[in-house]
């Protein structure tokens, strides 16, 4: 600063005027609608974006699934890193409002908002086709739903703890202004995001036109709905959930089962949302890939693995599941035995990893391993988990096609959507459509195509959540799944009939306060709307 300083005092103010050729004025952001279709793109960016001012890994929606979803969650284990990160994964960080952790969604889905805000405010004034203009400000308008729903997932309560709304949620920002700015209530949130919505799809079929076929990260109308879905089913208003979930995945086939082998790396024909991801825009370390994929940098090049599945989940779900293939599940390999000691009583278990102790079991992991690898699309990358350390319920669901960790990521998917049907229709008592759903993702998808469901009940709602849980996993649900259904997390170790580390093998009960993220200090410090006035307030 100081060698500059002499070199400023010199220029002139044209010089200091100067934007720099990164960026752009708001104003020539959204002057045309060629350039507010690059805004949109700007958001997507967003998604899958490495924030430099934030901690390693801030990158949009990656760390989102990661840290706030897939950590947390009831399902998903990264035990090579449970003792370190074990405070984030039993939900103890989350009442910390001094941390970048509490701060980095708040920071991350406003920034979202404000970039939608900005197309929002100013594209009707923008030089260009009317149509366009609509479109623009539709898929705007979606973006900024999206994130208002996302941060009502993690800074309020659940809806059945909200008084029917009364209590407080987030703050609707919805203009450019960065002032003072009170939090609404759930009530309020929710009907600014169905209004959001509302106005969105009733814009996107008046403009008649659509994004890019291959356009996933951009807003359509079918994202409008999806959203409009997920909001209503976090609010229990299952009739609205069961409107537009049907919208959302018309025209989005559930994909096949070659497809679901495929290493969720390209976008399939159920993709509604997702990043963008190809080798010309790599994130490098920061991907999820990288550090997610059975196949990306860290499984093949560390004992990390990347990422199991609880067996406690897998052991209720048939054998013969496509999905169920996807795990390094025990019913797979004949020596795996807890019984034996050579497998159960030995320092490499406690974290998960199969077979360092018994040759015979290492070598029949090892040959599966290589097996699955040989039958997945993702198979011109090195070969998954090279170091050969296997996790006891290890996945080969995500694949990377380029290193260290290239791929695109999905957010929405239409499988998503029919759970959601599934379950609007078991709260609204129609067991049969419920059954019909499960009906249709299991057995016409051919995932098991054995699949039938007579279950009625409490019986079938836990099928399900079973389904959910199964379908979804790794894809950043479950935390707010749990949160939402308020059942308790419940890891238990191998020994005890689970697969998770003794670092966090933990019960989080609904009643904790934990699953409610605290406003972060650093907005509740500057936004004076935040602080209860005094008695001699005026």
């Amino acid at each position: 600063m100081l060698v500059s300083a002499p070199a400023l005092v010199s220029c002139g103010e044209d010089y200091l005027n100067t934007a720099p050729t990164e960026s752009i004025s708001a104003d020539d952001a959204v002057a045309t609608t060629e350039n507010a279709y690059k805004a949109l793109n700007g958001i997507a960016k967003t998604m899958s974006t490495q924030q430099a001012a934030w901690d390693q890994g801030c990158a949009g929606e990656n760390r989102i699934i990661a840290l706030y979803e897939n950590y947390a969650s009831q399902d998903y284990f990264y035990n090579y890193y449970a003792q370190g990160w074990a405070p984030i994964m039993n939900l103890q960080y989350s009442l910390r409002n001094n941390t970048s952790y509490d701060a980095y969604p708040w920071f991350y889905y406003y920034t979202l908002v404000g970039q939608a805000n900005t197309i929002i405010a100013r594209i009707d004034d923008a030089t260009g086709e009317e149509s366009m203009k609509k479109f623009e400000k539709a898929s705007a308008l979606t973006f900024r739903a999206y994130s208002f729903e996302k941060l009502l997932h993690y800074y309020a309560p659940r809806w059945q703890d909200s008084d029917n709304g009364s209590a407080k949620g987030i703050c609707l920002r919805l203009d450019e202004s960065t002032g003072e700015l009170p939090q609404a209530t759930m009530a309020e949130c929710y009907a600014q995001i169905y209004k959001d919505l509302d106005e969105a799809i009733t814009l996107f079929q008046q403009s008649g036109m659509n994004r890019g076929t291959s356009e996933i990260w951009i807003a359509n109308e079918n994202v409008a709905h999806a959203v409009y879905a997920r909001a209503a089913l976090a609010k229990q208003d299952y009739q609205t959930a069961l409107t537009h979930a049907p919208l959302a995945r018309k025209g989005y086939a559930l994909m096949s089962n070659a497809d679901y082998y495929a290493g969720f790396c390209k976008p399939t024909s159920e993709w509604i949302f997702g990043s963008y991801g190809d080798a010309q825009e790599n994130m490098w370390y920061w991907s999820y890939g990288t550090q997610y994929s059975c196949n990306g940098y860290y499984a093949n090049n560390t004992a990390n693995g990347a990422g199991s599945i609880d067996i406690e989940l897998t052991n209720q779900i048939p054998d013969n599941d496509a999905r169920k293939g996807l795990f390094l599940t025990p019913d797979k390999f004949e020596n795996f035995d807890l019984s034996d000691a050579t497998v159960a009583d030995n320092y490499y278990l406690s974290y998960g990893i199969m077979g360092f102790s018994n040759d015979d079991l290492w070598n029949e992991v090892d040959a599966w391993v290589e097996n699955r690898h040989n039958s997945s699309a993702a198979s011109s990358m090195d070969r998954p988990y090279q170091p050969g350390y296997y996790y006891v319920g290890g996945q080969t669901k995500f694949y990377v096609f380029d290193t260290p960790g290239v791929g695109y990521l999905p957010f929405i998917r239409s499988s998503e959507m029919v759970l959601i049907e599934a379950e609007a229709n078991y709260f609204l008592g129609n067991e049969a459509a419920a059954q019909a759903a499960l009906v249709e993702l299991n057995a016409s998808t051919g995932r098991d195509a054995n699949y039938t469901c007579e279950k009625t009940g409490e019986e079938l709602f836990d099928e399900i959540v079973n389904y959910r849980r199964l379908e979804l996993w790794g894809e950043g649900f479950g935390f707010s799944d749990y949160k939402r259904w308020n059942k308790e997390i419940s890891r238990k170790a191998l020994t005890k009939g689970g697969s998770a580390s003794v670092a966090i093998a933990v019960t989080v009960k609904t009643s904790d306060p934990n699953w409610t993220w605290a406003i972060p200090q650093w907005e509740t410090d500057y936004n004076d709307a935040f602080r209860a006035p005094t008695k001699d307030a005026k």
